[in-house]
């Protein structure tokens, strides 16, 4: 079993950007001294919800300072990127890092970002198919041209090429946000490991891994291949001696950041949006997931893994709101929970 990080850069209430910043960079700093296997940095535009506009930048900095531990986006937002430029950056952090970059990639939601960047709400709605066919291709070809709807262009070579790599791998992994039926059997068919998010349970996280792996089988994949697909599995992690204090300090401080968070997202064409009510959604993510003694999150993430055939974990430490706190969680998961799993 593989655990990690997910890192948001919550902006929580009276607290400042580089606060937020700091406190997800030193997380992944004390993730690596802990022994975690990975940390998955998350990407918003905009809103307090998340204060990291560009998770492949923050990757390439935590890259640098860690020699061991895996870094992923979770997730480059491919309607406001250029696939071949997000190749290109991938390609790049691959080979320097030895093989210890993953690219999660998603479709984001239909928010102001697309007015911003100028790829407009067709590329959300319709795009996203075309812009993963191509990014893949940059990552697996020697040269890439393209003629499609949103891209067109000569053949050019890609430099630098992931295959050239020294690590095993012959390029990053890509690893595709799904979040319904139809994102489940596109990235299926492309073969691609899916990251699911902490929103949802067991029993529908083992629904949407049952449904990829009939699609892949469908599409031709090997059947050995299937079954070892690395999922990813988002949720959230909090310890302490007693479930009630674990609960609490979450109660105390997701509230607040969710609301301010999640209040501030702007749709790009004025659609009607419900947002969830912080404090319930605080309470279904503690219900969810490893929240409580290091024993129940030892349990817990094990039966996970059994019900859904995930084997990787990227969880949200960063919930008291707090960098001592967080820091202390990190070293409890990595210390008093890590050792339980295999």
């Amino acid at each position: 079993m593989h655990v990690g990080t997910f890192v948001l850069a919550a902006q929580f209430p009276g607290q400042g950007h580089g606060e937020a910043l700091h406190r997800a960079i030193r997380s992944a700093e004390v993730a690596e001294e802990a022994g975690l296997d990975s940390v998955w940095l998350a990407e918003h535009h905009f809103v307090p919800y998340g204060t990291c506009p560009s998770a492949i930048t923050l990757a390439a900095l935590l890259l640098g300072r860690t020699s061991r531990l895996r870094v992923g986006t979770a997730v480059s937002v491919l309607p406001t990127a250029h696939p071949v430029a997000l190749g290109e950056q991938a390609a790049l952090l691959h080979i320097a890092s030895g093989g210890r970059f993953s690219l999660g990639v998603g479709r984001g939601g239909p928010w102001v970002d697309l007015e911003v960047f100028g790829s407009g709400l067709a590329a959300y709605e319709k795009g996203f198919p075309e812009s993963l066919d191509l990014l893949v291709r940059w990552l697996r070809e020697p040269s890439v041209g393209a003629a499609g709807e949103r891209f067109g262009f000569r053949e050019v070579a890609v430099v630098p090429r992931p295959s050239e790599s020294l690590s095993d791998e012959p390029g990053p992994e890509v690893v595709v946000a799904c979040t319904s039926p139809a994102s489940v059997r596109l990235a299926a068919e492309r073969g691609l490991p899916m990251l699911l998010g902490m929103h949802v349970g067991d029993e529908e996280k083992a629904e949407m891994v049952a449904l990829w792996r009939q699609s892949a089988r469908a599409a031709g994949h090997a059947p050995e291949r299937v079954l070892a697909a690395p999922h990813v599995s988002a949720g959230v992690c909090q310890i302490a001696d007693r479930r009630t204090d674990a609960v609490e300090a979450l109660t105390k401080a997701m509230p607040g950041w969710l609301r301010q968070g999640l209040e501030a997202h702007v749709t790009v064409d004025g659609r009607a949006r419900q947002m969830r009510d912080p404090l319930a959604y605080t309470e279904l993510l503690c219900g969810l997931h490893p929240v409580g003694t290091a024993r129940l999150c030892v349990d817990r993430l094990a039966a996970t893994s059994e019900r859904t055939g995930i084997s990787r974990f990227a969880l949200l430490v960063e919930g008291s709101g707090d960098l001592a706190a967080t820091e202390e969680n990190v070293r409890r998961l990595g210390a008093e929970v890590l050792p339980h799993l295999g």
